[in-house]
């Protein structure tokens, strides 16, 4: 992947989730579209159901998963690569009770992309995201740093090979 490449990988905004629901299949589609390209795992049905088993992911309405439940999902695919379905939990315990789903999400990818062009040499600096600090964005911060240099690790390996 070239660095043209890198500067456009992006995971989709809150706004950008799809308005309707997605079946179960389409919604892993949906997801591994934007994760594959970044070199994350891909996502299964299975992996899906269970993470609504563990309460992680609320349970689809009507056989759907919405724009939260997506959110959620793209977290989680993530977050999963760096720290314990446990702390995970926890995780998302602490995000429900300090931000709304759309703010934090859209804090998740929005720092995502930061840390990814600032690790790859893609910028000189990293960008300050989000207008309060706190405990939880520092810790929410710090997962997606661990995840950014993995993710380069990972790509300088694929280049040698």
């Amino acid at each position: 992947m070239n660095k043209d490449e890198l500067r456009e990988l992006h995971l989709p905004a809150y706004r950008e989730l799809p308005p309707i629901g997605l079946y179960l299949d389409q919604a892993v589609r949906y997801i591994n579209s934007y994760l594959m390209p970044f070199g994350f795992p891909e996502l299964t049905t299975s992996m899906v159901s269970n993470y609504v088993k563990l309460g992680l992911v609320d349970p689809p309405i009507k056989k759907q998963y919405h724009a939260e439940q997506l959110a959620y999902l793209f977290f989680v695919a993530v977050a999963k690569n760096v720290v314990s379905m446990d702390n995970i939990k926890v995780l998302l315990q602490m995000q429900k009770a300090t931000y709304p789903t759309p703010v934090a999400y859209d804090y998740f990818c929005d720092e995502l992309k930061n840390m990814v062009c600032f690790v790859f040499g893609l910028k000189d600096t990293v960008e300050k995201i989000g207008t309060r600090n706190s405990e939880e964005k520092t810790i929410f911060r710090s997962i997606i740093i661990a995840v950014s240099h993995i993710l380069y690790v990972q790509h300088q390996l694929e280049q040698q090979s």
